[in-house]
């Protein structure tokens, strides 16, 4: 089992990538763990941008779903709570897209120009900015960089 450097910038599959593509030649099985969505999203993700480099070297590749995602049912002391966090300060963890495609589906009509936000890869940031976050700031996913932009967050805002 193999990973990114645990000083990636980025624990994605272009990070995994450029950790196992000196191992990968014509003939290699690869194993992809993933989660599967409900419903599946349209425009694929990392993991088949992976496959692809991978079947470009000759490799072959086998995916599996060890997990289900799927969208929250927030009932409504849950969306009052959203409500109020998307206008009170509180910050974001947003650790995927499909979470901020999800937040917004659960609120539609929710204004998030005074919503922060923290994402942990830039194309969550984007889709945070996209969906009108006002304050979208890029971390590291791992926790000490997390805990120290939620602290900057914080304590700057």
């Amino acid at each position: 089992i193999d990973g990114p450097a645990p000083d990636a910038a980025q624990f994605d599959s272009e990070a995994l990538w450029q950790a196992v593509a000196p191992q990968i030649g014509p003939g290699d099985r690869v194993l992809i763990v993933r989660g599967a969505s409900t419903p599946a999203l349209d425009g694929g993700n990392g993991r088949e941008w992976l496959a692809a480099r991978i079947a470009a070297t000759g490799g072959a590749v086998d995916f599996v779903a060890a997990y289900e995602r799927s969208a929250p049912r927030l009932d409504a002391g849950q969306q009052a709570l959203a409500a109020r966090a998307a206008a009170d300060g509180s910050v974001w963890l947003l650790s995927s897209s499909e979470a901020v495609s999800h937040l917004q589906a659960a609120l539609p009509a929710q204004p998030w120009g005074n919503a922060r936000a923290l994402a942990t890869h830039p194309r969550i940031a984007q889709a945070a900015r996209a969906a009108g976050f006002g304050i979208v700031n890029e971390c590291p996913p791992a926790l000490p960089d997390v805990a120290a932009s939620i602290k900057s967050l914080v304590y700057e805002h």
